[in-house]
């Protein structure tokens, strides 16, 4: 297994892990009513669980799995591959931070912007590294 799936695979397990925290605490009464923030978190839940745990495992076992781009580059390229993990996790630690802010009222400037940019250069580093891997042969 490449090391580059190692760290999505690793990156998704932690995101899942933090969803069943965040899931946990907002079926508690008692941590809604002491922490109100919790209780505007179930946006970010849902977040954690698609792109953090979901997307993360299917693009780490694509890069792992599909077919040959070429014997010097079976995976294509590995920079890219970097890229798009950096910016993915970049872009979904700013959503968890700015996105309960944002819905408590506070002014958060460009977080949210900022976040959904850099999900935006991972998905497209992940379709410019991956698809000349589906070619037919």
């Amino acid at each position: 297994m490449p090391q580059l799936t190692r760290w999505y695979l690793r990156a998704a397990m932690l995101h899942l892990g933090g969803a069943l925290v965040l899931g946990l605490l907002l079926q508690v009464p008692w941590a809604r009513i002491t922490f109100p923030f919790i209780a505007v978190l179930f946006p970010t839940l849902l977040h954690l669980l698609v792109v953090g745990w979901i997307t993360q495992v299917i693009f780490g076992v694509a890069y792992w799995m599909f077919p040959r781009y070429s014997a010097e580059q079976p995976r294509g390229s590995e920079r890219l591959g970097w890229i798009t993990l950096v910016s993915l996790n970049a872009g979904l630690l700013l959503r968890l931070a700015g996105e309960p802010a944002h819905l408590l009222g506070r002014d958060i400037g460009g977080v949210l912007v900022t976040s959904a940019l850099l999900q935006l250069v991972a998905g497209w580093a992940f379709i410019l590294n991956t698809w000349p891997r589906l070619r037919e042969r």
